[in-house]
């Protein structure tokens, strides 16, 4: 069986389940506050690297995914085109719902903040290559925990 799921521009609402996007302010001298996405996690050491990512292709399959159980991941785009988020929720049991995929492109101009546990590909750089500096909370044992799914084709 293979799932097809259409990207979609980013929606706020629509991904506040699995995380929020990060917007910069509208005006010059005016900030947006995202600390609760960055807060601490008792037991665990804050980490911040920037990742550099190849470019891809779409229509894209997808076969495996992560969540970081422990503490939210964020992403904020340092060089980059549109790019594409992957998230799912979890069944009952805890493991991914690839039948309930979501994913969006987002412009390269907004960051994304993923709520711990949340079901997510890595970030998929489109137009060209991207560097994004990304920030968690880490130290457990699982803090990258991977789960293969059944094919699910991201279309635009």
């Amino acid at each position: 069986m293979r799932l097809t799921c259409q990207a979609r521009p980013a929606d706020a609402a629509a991904l506040a389940p699995f995380g929020t996007l990060i917007h910069p302010p509208a005006r010059q001298g005016e900030r947006q506050m995202y600390s609760d996405w960055a807060a601490p996690v008792a037991g665990l050491r804050p980490q911040l690297h920037v990742n550099r990512v190849a470019p891809s292709i779409l229509p894209l399959t997808v076969q495996q995914v992560e969540r970081h159980p422990h503490a939210a991941q964020v992403f904020l785009p340092l060089d980059t085109g549109t790019y594409l988020v992957v998230v799912m929720p979890a069944l009952t049991d805890g493991r991914p719902d690839p039948s309930n995929t979501c994913a969006w492109l987002l412009p390269p101009t907004v960051g994304i903040a993923y709520r711990p546990g949340i079901w997510h590909t890595g970030i998929v750089a489109l137009d060209r290559e991207a560097c994004f500096s990304v920030f968690m909370w880490r130290g457990a044992a699982d803090d990258d925990v991977m789960a293969a799914v059944t094919p699910i084709t991201i279309t635009r």
